[in-house]
């Protein structure tokens, strides 16, 4: 397989560590995405801020740097989820899609007025059914998103999946225009490099072992603010006490080589949609800027006590299913895969992202995955906060919500390698059935369904 490379680059070390010990008015620790749109939103509210974002490797190093490249409105936790939780309802789970949605817009909108040439082209995502449990699914879906939201999810019949992509085994799609893709890379570095020029300070190489109300410890200093941010997503659990906050789960991500027109001609996605299909183990795709196909998937598995390490990005059994998997669906032979590359996401116990503020301390994360747009609404919404403005936003049903914690060890071990197990036998089954799984049944109330 040789050493993974990961087509979106990496951000080599330019900015220097903490010097020492400093005040400020905003310390963030993370410089990812949610880290760098609170930044971002912050120093445009109020430019008199003093604002410190602490970064661990480098800008982009996490998540933000490493993802398939969705900017959707998807959200980790249903609609029915979002409803039940305290104070909320269903106007509010509904008022929650629409500012998903608005947020996929936002990021190209600040793109487009910020100069960051990141790639970013909305055409929506089709997701395919390709087995008839698959396609009793996708029915159930679309009814479900009518009761729930505007109405905005399409039920695709096969010739009009035809019209835009052209996969093997297709009975339907699902489709929805709220989705944009993108170069994460170029958004990650593109956003840091416009926060430096609003002035706000970013320092690399900077751990932060310990976020404490009204101060972040590193071994280099300590930095003083009136509020403190944890955006450390998938490595969260290497903070002092938040060893259980959430698991981190890897996705790995392949690419191919450009492809050439007759095999675009083939394949379709003219106009780059993103695209997966209705199985149970999560897949992704996008045809990039540049002609690949790059596409990725779960299955890779969690590591005991939350451990995230290099070593950890690279699967080859993982990566050989994915390509595997990509041959089967556009009936690809002959094409090159010429990058694979890894990462950890962060998931809440509840399968809930959250946001909030509390005596100083604020937090955002816990996106299973969905956190290219929704760290633009965590940003958003953290400045509402930490500037004590009552918006539609602070009035969201994620604000303040607490995912209670993960089980300790090894039951936590345990339970989330049976949970990707199960879904990958989930799929198995109804392969070998053609009905729905009965096993991803019994899993759906796990998952935050």
């Amino acid at each position: 397989m040789g050493c993974p490379l990961n087509l979106w680059g990496t951000t080599e070390v330019t900015r220097s560590p903490l010097p020492g010990d400093r005040d400020a008015d905003v310390v963030i620790v993370g410089a990812g995405y949610t880290g760098l749109w609170t930044a971002y939103y912050l120093a445009k509210a109020d430019p008199s801020l003093r604002i410190v974002v602490l970064e661990k490797e480098t800008v982009g190093f996490g998540a933000s740097g490493r993802n398939g490249g969705w900017c959707s409105a998807l959200f980790p936790a249903s609609a029915q989820k979002l409803a039940g939780l305290p104070g909320s309802s269903r106007e509010a789970a509904i008022e929650m899609h629409r500012a998903m949605q608005a947020s996929v817009n936002e990021v190209g909108l600040v793109s487009a007025a910020e100069g960051i040439d990141c790639d970013y082209h909305k055409g929506g995502t089709i997701v395919l059914a390709r087995s008839q449990a698959q396609l009793a699914r996708a029915r159930a879906e679309v009814a479900e998103a009518h009761e729930w939201g505007p109405g905005d999810l399409r039920f695709l019949e096969a010739d009009e999946v035809e019209a835009q992509v052209r996969a093997t085994k297709v009975l339907g799609a699902t489709f929805t225009p709220h989705c944009a893709v993108i170069h994460p890379g170029k958004l990650v570095r593109g956003l840091a490099a416009v926060v430096e020029r609003l002035g706000v300070t970013i320092h690399e190489q900077t751990p932060v072992s310990a976020i404490e109300r009204g101060r972040a410890v590193t071994p280099y200093g300590v930095v003083r603010a009136d509020v403190v941010v944890r955006a450390t997503e998938g490595f969260t659990p290497a903070l002092r006490g938040e060893g259980r906050a959430v698991a981190p789960v890897y996705s790995l991500v392949v690419a191919t080589e450009p492809l050439d027109d007759a095999t675009w001609d083939r394949i379709g996605l003219a106009d780059q949609p993103s695209f997966s299909d209705h199985r149970h183990l999560i897949i992704y795709g996008q045809r990039t800027a540049d002609g690949r196909l790059v596409f990725g998937g779960r299955g890779a598995p969690y590591h005991f006590r939350s451990r995230v390490r290099p070593a950890y990005d690279e699967e080859p059994r993982v990566f050989a299913k994915l390509q595997a998997t990509l041959r089967d669906l556009f009936g690809l032979k002959d094409v090159q895969f010429t990058h694979a590359w890894g990462g950890a996401l962060g998931v809440p116990r509840d399968w809930c992202a959250s946001v909030g503020l509390d005596g100083g301390l604020g937090w955002a994360g816990g996106y299973v995955g969905d956190g290219v747009s929704t760290t633009n609404l965590a940003g958003r919404t953290l400045t509402d906060l930490i500037l004590r403005r009552e918006t539609a936003l602070t009035r969201l049903p994620w604000v303040g919500h607490h995912s209670r914690n993960w089980e300790p060890e090894p039951f936590r071990w345990l339970g989330i390698n049976a949970g990707l197990r199960a879904m990958t036998l989930a799929d198995t089954e109804e392969r070998l059935t053609g009905r729905n799984s009965q096993i991803a049944r019994l899993m759906a109330p796990l998952l935050g369904h």
